[in-house]
């Protein structure tokens, strides 16, 4: 399942090239894994079907144009099956680019991905690479996601913020 959703992540990010109310959930303190121009939260709870432990991505800041590694770490508390699908959207501020939901069973099997549906119980360390297109604008990105399992179960939720404004200090060597 953190294969399914790793695919689906790497190809909103793609998508923001092109690209011109989520349910309420009982929000856990979670921290906010921030990076040097992205950041992840855990916005699920304890009983959602997938908890996830770890994301990074190479190179880290991503880079419009370069190839984008995603590595996942989680775990499936039950099994996943067909009907599982995942509700995305993407901001750029308060403006929405993007809101399409996905069958995460169908994304995988499109992908030719190593874990297939259905997704048995377990911990899973999964790896994915991306070509970013080089047009991605310059902003900064909100993407939520929030999955659910074919018996509408919460499956995951996760908020991603993606800086891509080139940093000011560069031209100062800093």
């Amino acid at each position: 399942m953190v294969h399914i959703f790793s695919v689906s992540l790497l190809a909103i990010l793609a998508g923001l090239a092109s690209a011109s109310s989520p349910p309420t959930q009982e929000v856990m303190n979670q921290p906010v894994h921030t990076m040097e121009s992205w950041s992840w939260k855990d916005c699920g709870s304890s009983t959602d079907v997938v908890q996830l432990e770890s994301i990074s991505v190479s190179p880290d800041p991503p880079k419009p144009g370069q190839d984008l590694t995603v590595t996942v770490v989680g775990t499936a508390q039950q099994r996943i099956e067909d009907g599982a699908y995942a509700d995305v959207v993407v901001k750029l501020g308060l403006i929405k680019l993007l809101s399409k939901s996905f069958d995460v069973c169908d994304e995988a099997r499109n992908a030719n991905a190593t874990i297939q549906c259905p997704v048995e119980e377990g911990s899973y360390t999964v790896v994915e690479t991306v070509a970013l297109p080089k047009e991605i604008p310059q902003a900064k990105f909100t993407v939520a996601v929030r999955g659910y399992t074919k018996d509408e179960d919460d499956m995951l939720c996760l908020d991603l913020q993606v800086n891509f404004m080139k940093s000011p200090f560069l031209r100062f060597g800093w």
